[in-house]
C-alpha cells in the first residue's frame, strides 16, 4: 500500500485534477490511498466566510458562499462535461451546509464545519472524474469515519488504526481509495481539523495506520530545496534527507512539508517522498532513516519571531531559576524555539506572541525584560556530526556582515539556529547560499 497526498495547487483546477487522476493510475502503483487537500484558494475563502459570520455580516457571507458555489459548478462542468449534472446536487449539499450556518451566530464548532467543506468538495470532484469519466474503480473513503484527535487535540493513533481497518475491510480487493486530508473528528465526535497544512499530517497518519510501503507528498515544486527558491537564485532540490533533518527544515520554515507530518512516518520507518505534480518524472526528495555525508544540506527561515532577554542579578548561582522561568511559558502554553544563557541573563525566542503581555507581566516580577520583535530564525540543517570540512565556519564567515542576535549550536546534531532581524533575513539567506552552496 502506498499513500499519495496531493496539495491544493495539484487539484487547483479541472486540468490539474485530470493530471492527478492520471498520476494515481500509473501502472507501477499497487493498492493506494490518495489524500487530497482542498482546491487552492478554497480554504482562504472558507476562512473569510467564517470571519464574516463571526462579525455578524450574514449577507456578505451568503454572497461569498454563492460565489464559491458558482465557481465549483464551473469546475465540475469543465471536469465532468455532460456528467456534471449528476454530481451538482451532491456538491450543493456541502454549500447548503454553509448556507444553513448563516442563520445563527457562528460557534467554534460551526467554524470547523465551514473549514471542512473544502476537502469534502475536492474529493467528490476527483472521485467522480475517476469513476464516471475514466470508468476506473475507486472508493471514496470519508475521513470523518476514521480520523480522530484526542482531548489534547493530538492524533489518536490507536483509534485511527482501528477505525481505518474497519473502514477498509469491505474493500479487500479495491485498488484505489480517495479520502480527505486535514479534517477529522475530535474526542467529542464533532468535526474538527489537524490545523493549517494538516493534509500532510493526514497522509502520514494514514500511512502509519496501514503500515504503508511509502508516503508520497505531491506539490508544485520538485522536492525540498536547499534554500528558499522564492528569494534566492540558483537553489536546487535535495535528493536525500533523514527524518530528523526534514523535521528541522519543516519546523523552521520549509513550506513544502508540514512540521508534524514526519513524526508518524519516522516512528514506523516509512519513507516519505516529495514529488512535483507538474514534473512527475523528477526524482524529488526522499526522506528516510538514512543521512548523507554533507554537513549542511539546506537552509530555512522562520519569520514572526519575538526575542525575549531576561536579566536578573538573582540568577547568579540561583538554584531553580530556569525552572521558574520555563514554568511561566508552560503556564501560558507558549513554546520556546531558541535559548541561550549566561550567568545573569537568558535570551529566548517564541513564535506565538498571543500571550506575551501575560508572560511579560509575570517575568517582570523578578527580572528585567527586554523584547525584540520582527525577528527571524535561520536554520542550517544537515549532518553536523560529519562537519569535518568546516561548514559551520563557512556559514559564520558568510554572515560576517549580518548583525546576529543569537546563535544556538550543539543542542542538536542536525541544526544550527541563528536569529537575525527580519529586515536582514533575505541578505542572510543569499549570503549563506553563496558561502555554502555555490557550485
Amino acid at each position: 500500500m502506498k499513500i499519495l497526498k496531493f496539495g491544493g495547487t495539484s487539484v487547483g483546477s479541472a486540468q490539474r485534477m485530470r493530471e492527478v487522476a492520471e498520476l494515481i493510475h500509473a501502472p507501477h502503483l499497487d493498492r493506494r490511498i490518495v489524500v487530497l487537500s482542498a482546491m487552492s484558494g478554497t480554504t482562504n475563502s472558507l476562512v473569510e466566510i467564517a470571519r464574516l459570520l463571526y462579525s455578524g455580516d450574514a449577507a456578505a457571507a451568503e454572497a461569498r458562499i454563492t460565489f464559491l458555489q458558482q465557481r465549483y459548478h464551473e469546475v465540475a462542468r469543465e471536469l465532468l462535461g455532460g456528467q456534471a449534472d449528476a454530481l451538482l446536487p451532491t456538491l450543493d449539499q456541502n454549500f447548503q451546509t454553509l448556507h444553513d450556518l448563516t442563520a445563527a451566530p457562528l460557534s467554534a464548532d460551526g467554524e470547523r464545519v465551514v473549514l471542512a467543506q473544502g476537502e469534502l468538495l475536492s474529493t467528490r470532484l476527483v472521485h467522480a472524474y475517476v469513476t464516471e469519466v475514466l470508468g476506473r474503480p475507486a472508493v471514496l473513503l470519508p475521513a470523518l469515519d476514521f480520523m480522530r484527535i484526542d482531548t489534547d487535540e493530538e492524533p489518536d493513533a490507536p483509534a485511527i488504526r482501528e477505525r481505518l481497518a474497519t473502514t477498509l475491510a469491505p474493500y479487500a480487493t479495491a485498488p484505489l481509495f480517495i479520502t480527505q486530508g486535514y479534517i477529522c473528528r475530535n474526542a467529542q465526535g464533532s468535526i474538527d481539523n489537524l490545523k493549517r497544512g494538516g493534509s500532510d499530517y493526514s497522509a502520514s497518519l494514514i500511512g502509519a495506520a496501514v503500515g504503508a510501503e511509502e508516503i508520497q507528498i505531491w506539490t508544485d515544486i520538485d522536492g525540498l530545496h536547499n534554500n528558499d527558491p522564492r528569494i534566492v537564485k540558483g537553489t536546487y532540490p535535495i535528493r536525500e534527507l533523514s527524518f530528523d533533518e526534514a523535521a528541522e527544515l519543516a519546523y523552521f520554515g520549509a513550506k513544502i512539508l508540514h512540521p508534524s507530518s514526519v513524526l508518524p512516518a519516522r516512528q514506523h520507518g516509512i519513507p516519505v517522498r516529495l514529488l512535483n505534480t507538474m514534473q512527475p518524472d523528477a526524482p524529488g526528495t526522499l526522506i528516510s532513516a538514512k543521512t548523507g555525508a554533507e554537513a549542511i544540506k539546506a537552509v530555512a527561515a522562520k519569520d514572526g519571531i519575538t526575542a525575549i532577554n531576561v536579566k536578573s542579578s538573582r540568577m547568579l548561582l540561583a538554584h531553580g531559576f530556569l525552572r521558574s522561568l520555563f514554568e511561566i511559558f508552560e503556564r501560558y502554553r507558549t513554546s520556546i524555539d531558541m535559548i541561550t544563557t549566561s550567568e545573569v541573563a537568558v535570551s529566548l525566542t517564541i513564535d506565538d506572541a498571543g500571550r506575551l503581555p501575560q508572560i511579560l507581566a509575570e517575568l517582570r516580577r523578578f527580572c528585567t525584560v527586554e523584547v525584540d520583535e520582527n525577528q527571524s530564525i535561520i536554520c542550517l540543517v544537515g549532518n553536523l556530526l560529519q562537519d569535518a570540512h568546516g561548514s559551520a565556519n563557512r556559514a559564520f564567515t558568510a554572515l560576517r556582515n549580518i548583525p546576529v542576535r543569537m546563535i544556538s549550536y550543539g543542542g542538536s546534531p542536525n541544526n544550527i539556529s541563528i536569529l537575525v532581524s527580519t529586515d536582514d533575513k533575505v541578505r542572510a539567506l543569499q549570503a549563506l547560499n553563496e558561502g555554502l552552496f555555490r557550485r
